[in-house]
């Protein structure tokens, strides 16, 4: 059995349809610190979209950057790990280290156009199999007493990636 060391991107999307609390948390604090750092790019009320801002007003591309801080805090729930993403029993295991907030869409006028990513960077794991559609990995590749590695077991999904791979 090969093993390699991999990093994993999910990358979460959140919108006005979004149920879980930090996700609606993130949806309002982000969509009212949009609404405020947007004012600066469009003085003139010429614009109600995002996309409009980003084709028209240079530098508009900056929001992701300045909006981003609204939605740090409400990280900090998720005990640095990557929320959706479940091991075999149902548990969040998948570590992230880093993440990047990004602006998908948003509208002044309609906050139901908002939406926004976050996508998560996991910490590198050790890939050591592949079972029908779930990964074999370790967070730890350090043996106990016995010699035995705890393992993972999870499902591949939609928006989750293999960002790279290094080969050991």
């Amino acid at each position: 059995m090969s093993k390699k060391s991999i990093r994993l991107l999910y990358r979460k999307v959140i919108d006005a349809q979004s149920r879980k609390t930090w996700e609606q948390h993130v949806f309002e604090d982000s969509y009212t610190e949009f609404l405020m750092q947007a004012q600066y790019y469009n003085q003139e009320k010429k614009y109600s979209t995002f996309g409009e801002l980003l084709t028209y007003v240079p530098g508009a591309e900056k929001l992701h950057f300045l909006v981003s801080p609204a939605v740090t805090g409400h990280l900090m729930p998720l005990n640095s790990k990557v929320p959706d993403i479940l091991n075999a029993v149902g548990k969040h295991f998948l570590p992230f280290r880093n993440f990047k907030f990004e602006i998908i869409n948003s509208n002044i006028r309609q906050k139901t156009q908002h939406q926004v990513a976050i996508n998560f960077l996991s910490e590198p794991i050790t890939w050591y199999d592949t079972i029908g559609n779930q990964l074999l990995v370790t967070l730890n590749d350090t043996p106990d007493e016995e010699g035995r590695l705890t393992t993972e077991l999870f499902t591949l999904q939609p928006f989750l990636n293999i960002h790279d791979i290094k080969l050991l």
